[in-house]
């Protein structure tokens, strides 16, 4: 368990290496969702993923195939750990001093821009459907954490932080923007029965100590009931988090945000996670012509991921330092904080999630293969060059250390 005396920066540390390790099973999951779905049991694994299952409780009852319950119903844990995270963050951690926030909110700003301009543009050139351009727009914390893991030895632990912030920023925005755009058709009644949930269980919390079962069934109750009304279950699952107290309910107790966060973490973390890059990252190469590869769809994501991500996330940040508004990360070089700007283009999870809310369907279809391929190609080309500058901004820095002629 997190013990109470732990700092804000300790705490933050152990989220980033479990983070940051999670990345490696993230990666294996989305590399058997590719081996799978060009194997002989591709048929299988389409089957599954779009039989319905139902869930029948009492008067409770709900139908999706197994691949909206993975988006809908295992993902809300996920976004229910971001939207703890976020809360953590603003009253704790990074967030809470408003210098910090200066330059990665302005990076993550640029971040959300750009790559939807780019994919317009791209998309518009191209003939491509312009619905596609909330796709580039999101960074995937975990991949993102895993690459800068893999090269971050020595570099400064500012530039950690800095992603880390960004990404935060980057996650609020894009779950903004699910609620506001892929939200339609919501049933008013059901929502406002989970509204006021949320602001009984918000006041019970404030008075008193809410044990973990209530919380659960609370959950619950405003998951269900957020699923029936039409609305978006990573809003709600955000608005969840909002309650849970963060202050410790005794002198012998801990942080109620802080065991949430402990509790769920890993699971979200080693299972919600592999689990949704299984369902959604396999695409079958069997009959994709070049054409299909290089679709307007396919080339505006990727597009969008590696070039837009990296110009607005750098750019705004170099604006924000140029503007003396914020400061360039401690003791981090341009060059290196271009190499995090480029692993912001990694967008996999959270790109993919809002590749199936944009372009509804069965998973098989030419629209979701083609959002996979160009989820896929932008955030291997982001990882693997982002690696390669930060390697090489490390080595460069250190041989001007060591060189004397430069000091």
């Amino acid at each position: 368990m997190i013990s109470t005396s732990s700092s804000p920066r300790r705490w933050t540390l152990d989220f980033l290496k479990t983070e940051a390790a999670s990345g490696a099973v993230l990666g294996l999951a989305a590399l058997a969702a590719l081996v799978v779905a060009n194997s002989p049991w591709a048929e299988i694994y389409f089957h599954v993923l779009k039989d319905k299952q139902t869930l029948q409780l009492g008067p409770l009852h709900l139908e999706m195939t197994m691949s909206e319950w993975i988006k809908e119903g295992l993902m809300s844990l996920f976004f229910l750990v971001v939207g703890l995270e976020i809360k953590y963050e603003i009253l704790r951690g990074e967030l809470s001093d408003p210098k910090k926030l200066v330059t990665p909110v302005m990076a993550a700003l640029g971040g959300m821009i750009a790559p939807g301009l780019v994919y317009l543009l791209v998309a518009g050139w191209l003939s491509g459907p312009g619905q596609g351009w909330p796709i580039p727009l999101a960074t995937d914390i975990a991949f993102a954490l895993a690459v800068f893991a893999l090269v971050g030895r020595g570099l400064p632990s500012s530039l950690r932080v800095f992603l880390l912030t960004l990404a935060i920023v980057d996650d609020l925005g894009a779950i903004a923007l699910i609620a506001v755009l892929f939200s339609g058709g919501v049933s008013w009644m059901p929502i406002a029965l989970a509204v006021a949930l949320l602001v009984v269980g918000g006041a019970w919390s404030r008075q008193r100590a809410v044990p973990a079962p209530f919380w659960i069934i609370g959950f619950g109750l405003v998951w269900w009931l957020s699923v029936a009304g039409g609305l978006s279950t990573s809003l709600i699952a955000v608005a969840f988090a909002v309650i849970v107290p963060i202050n410790p309910r005794g002198p012998e107790c801990q942080s109620p945000l802080k065991d949430a966060m402990h509790d769920l973490h890993p699971y979200v973390a080693y299972c919600v996670l592999p689990i949704f890059a299984f369902a959604k990252a396999g695409v079958s190469f069997t009959g994709i012509t070049a054409e299909q590869a290089l679709a307007p769809l396919v080339v505006g994501i990727a597009a969008g991921l590696f070039v837009g991500k990296q110009l607005g996330v750098f750019g705004f940040a170099w604006l924000a330092t140029r503007l003396g508004w914020g400061a360039r990360p401690t003791n981090a070089s341009w060059a290196q904080l271009y190499g995090v700007a480029l692993l912001c283009g990694v967008g996999f999870t959270m790109s993919l999630f809002i590749g199936a809310l944009a372009f509804p369907g069965a998973i098989d279809s030419p629209e979701q293969v083609e959002v996979k391929i160009g989820v896929l190609a932008g955030s291997i080309l982001s990882a693997v060059v982002g690696a390669i500058v930060l390697a090489l901004a490390k080595r460069s820095d250190v041989a001007e250390e060591d060189d004397p002629d430069l000091n």
